[in-house]
């Protein structure tokens, strides 16, 4: 099977970031595995393989080069060779078995005057190598000024579930090493470990590699442009001819759209359709055949990490529920393990999602499915039930955060009640409820806005998160009480546009009045006292909603022009692609970049390293936008706000992930990527949420729940009119704050 070509332009100044103003990728693929434009290219040597016949480099190189042998054992390979040619003797039994080097291959090399490319060796003459090890949180750093290509000393190339063998050699071409930065080790490589991944040794004619550099297909490595400038070059290495022709291959994951290309006219409706049918197709929605792998095993699995559902299994209707999603964490194979919680704000998210589309696509599936995990979420899991459902216990109609816990008190999750997580999952219940056309989770979602409301202070701010046990200790008049400005819209915002959804159905005035306070104090106090999370523009991104909602229950001049300025504060930084670029904040932030090389992968993190890093974060910020400014459009018709939304619309289906090989994430959207690339790429620092993780709530859930309400051309906002959540309100009111 023949690689394709992949063209693209670097845009310039891509190593710094004050200059990257981007000449665009440009991504020319015609269909997988296609002849290289090179295809045929004669050389005066051969190049000689020692390969398995389905090794990524093996595949690639002999679609581009006619004088090419493959040999089953370096021995067969260093025989077959005349005088001159370049053998490359790959890893066989990777990652288990580390391949032996008979000194006599030296010998013999030397006497033919053989160029020797040998990877992953049990043992080299004159080369101590010890046992083979796994990397954590290392990547890949340049250290040579060899490669050319705009590889250059510093970069960082990631080889994903690397295993290699420790050698001492010196002045590698590339070393692996726990670093910091986006593309760069902006730290450098003195303070840290490091270990040689390339070398030269033999007077300059044998490269030895101490891990599976030719599995680059097959274990994802990025950035893949850069993996094809070192393939280049080692090849043209072997063959003594720097006119051999460029390497290229089509990553096994990838963005469905090149930046350039012509979208389909019903692009939306596809990305919409294989957006949804990615719950089922990744089998994150859990069936009862399985189900004790989610009770039983993912519980010795550290944070309930662990591997994917296979894929031969069934999938579940929604009656037990949805898994988070994967992890950043890529093996060596390519595949990703799932994050084994049942979280409330997934569900919830997913439920609302599933049922938008089944009403945008005319699907009865998907609405069937949204009523099942909504019925299991909000009547049987332990995340609403419990001391949730006691109108005695201070935390009556608050959601937990996940299932986990078989007591409250242990304290994992299952009581701790974020703000931000509860109101999410209430407007996926509100989305759900109405493109159902069904009642019964209203009361639900009425007790949990006021449970959220009454453990909220006068001015209209919450604690970020609340415990189980202090609640119990404190009581929530306590919470009540609390005025103490807390300025983080990640945290704060979508509780208020919860409760101006809740004064429209109920007419409760203190909704709208703390509402519009608490907006009101956030406007003035930024930027300089706003507390961001991961970056400034998701914070931006969160307030669009609110302000949308605080429009419509009360159109003013200034209540416009706050939704306005906030819009074009975010709006500054979104590129001709239609990609919103991520952003830090002048003070510090709660998760910022990592400030040594020692703190990379140890907590939660931006996946910019310094603002100018052409990043797009869909987990935190692009998501949230995407909602935020349908919904502004919606209330306002200001087409600032419907250009911006329709430019980042397809900007998300061209970046959706095409994936053949690996059918569990065709269709997804992971959390980063790099519009000047376009590739999904970032720093992946954050210890748990990385560069290509994958929520099915905050990213999916979201993103297909705005492709299908432009499918319909209705917001969440006139969908959502005719709710009866107000009919239980005045007695939930009197029962949960009596005075």
């Amino acid at each position: 099977m023949n690689y394709g070509t992949l063209v693209s332009l670097r845009s310039i100044g891509r190593k710094s970031p004050g200059l990257r103003v981007p000449v665009f990728l440009v991504l020319c693929i015609t269909v997988v595995f296609a002849l290289c434009t090179f295809s045929g290219e004669a050389f005066a040597g051969k190049l000689v393989f020692s390969c398995d016949p389905g090794n990524d480099v093996y595949k690639v190189v002999s679609a581009v080069l006619e004088n090419i042998d493959r040999c089953d054992i370096p021995e067969e390979a260093i025989e077959a060779a005349r005088p001159g040619d370049g053998i490359l003797i790959l890893a066989h039994g990777y990652p288990d078995e580390p391949v032996d080097i008979d000194p006599a291959y030296i010998n013999e090399a030397k006497r033919k005057n053989l160029r020797l490319y040998i990877e992953y060796p049990a043992s080299f003459p004159g080369i101590d190598v010890g046992a083979p090890r796994d990397t954590g949180h290392e990547r890949g750093v340049v250290t040579s000024i060899t490669f050319g290509g705009g590889l250059e000393p510093m970069d960082i190339l990631y080889m994903h579930g690397c295993r290699f063998v420790p050698v001492g050699a010196e002045n590698p071409l590339i070393a692996v090493a726990k670093v910091a930065g986006f593309d760069r080790a902006v730290y450098g490589i003195g303070d840290t470990e490091t270990w040689p991944v390339l070398f030269e040794v033999g007077g300059g004619d044998i490269l030895v590699a101490t891990t599976a550099l030719s599995r680059c297909i097959t274990g994802r490595f990025a950035p893949a442009e850069d993996w094809m400038t070192v393939w280049t070059w080692i090849v043209r290495w072997l063959g003594r001819d720097d006119t051999l022709p460029a390497l290229s291959w089509m990553p096994s994951v990838r963005p469905a759209f090149g930046v350039g290309d012509t979208l389909p006219r019903d692009a939306e409706t596809r990305a919409l359709r294989r957006g949804v049918d990615w719950f089922s197709n990744a089998r994150l929605l859990v069936h009862p055949e399985w189900l004790d792998v989610y009770t039983d095993d993912a519980r010795g699995w550290d944070d309930r990490v662990g591997p994917r559902p296979e894929l031969r299994w069934p999938a579940g209707d929604g009656s037990l529920g949805v898994l988070e999603g994967f992890s950043s964490r890529v093996d060596r194979e390519g595949f990703q393990q799932v994050r084994w919680w049942r979280r409330c704000d997934c569900n919830a998210e997913v439920a609302g999602a599933l049922a938008l589309a089944g009403s945008a696509l005319v699907d009865s599936r998907y609405r069937a499915t949204a009523g099942n995990i909504c019925d299991w979420l909000i009547g049987e899991s332990m995340l609403t039930n419990g001391s949730r459902a006691d109108p005695a216990h201070p935390d009556y109609g608050l959601y937990g955060w996940n299932d986990v816990a078989k007591y409250w008190r242990d304290l994992d999750g299952y009581a701790v009640y974020y703000g931000d997580d509860n109101a999410r999952a209430l407007l996926g219940l509100m989305a759900a409820a109405a493109a159902t056309g069904e009642d019964r989770w209203d009361e639900s979602i009425i007790r949990c806005i006021l449970a959220n409301f009454r453990t909220a202070g006068p001015q209209g701010f919450r604690q970020s998160r609340i415990n189980g046990p202090d609640l119990e200790k404190n009581g929530w008049r306590h919470y009540a009480a609390l005025d103490e400005p807390v300025y983080a819209p990640h945290f704060q915002s979508y509780l208020w546009a919860c409760y101006l959804w809740a004064y429209r159905h109920t007419g409760y005035a203190p909704f709208l009045e703390r509402s519009e306070t608490a907006i009101r104090m956030m406007m003035e106090a930024y930027p300089d006292s706003w507390h961001w999370t991961n970056g400034i523009q998701q914070e931006r991104a969160r307030m669009l909603l609110p302000l949308s909602w605080l429009v419509r229950v009360d159109d003013t001049p200034e209540h416009r022009e706050w939704l306005a300025f906030m819009a074009r504060e975010m709006l500054d930084d979104q590129a001709p692609c239609g990609g919103i670029r991520e952003e830090i904040g002048d003070n510090p932030g709660r998760y910022g970049p990592p400030a040594t090389n020692a703190d990379y992968g140890t907590n939660e993190a931006s996946l910019i390293h310094e603002n100018g890093d052409p990043l797009v974060d869909l987990l935190y910020t692009t998501n949230f936008a995407f909602l935020g400014l349908h919904e502004a459009a919606s209330a306002t018709g200001d087409p600032l706000f419907r250009d911006a939304e329709d430019r980042l619309a397809a900007f998300l289906c061209r970046i959706q992930v095409a994936s053949d090989d690996h059918p569990e994430l065709d269709g997804a959207w992971f959390r980063a990527f790099d519009y000047c690339r376009w590739e999904h790429w970032a720093s992946n620092a954050d210890a748990g949420w990385g560069a290509w993780s994958t929520e099915t709530g905050w990213t999916q859930g979201w993103i297909t729940a705005v492709l299908a309400l432009r499918a319909e051309s209705v917001s969440l906002w006139d969908l959502t009119s005719e709710s009866t959540v107000g009919r239980d309100f005045d007695r939930l009111r009197t029962l949960m704050m009596p005075e």
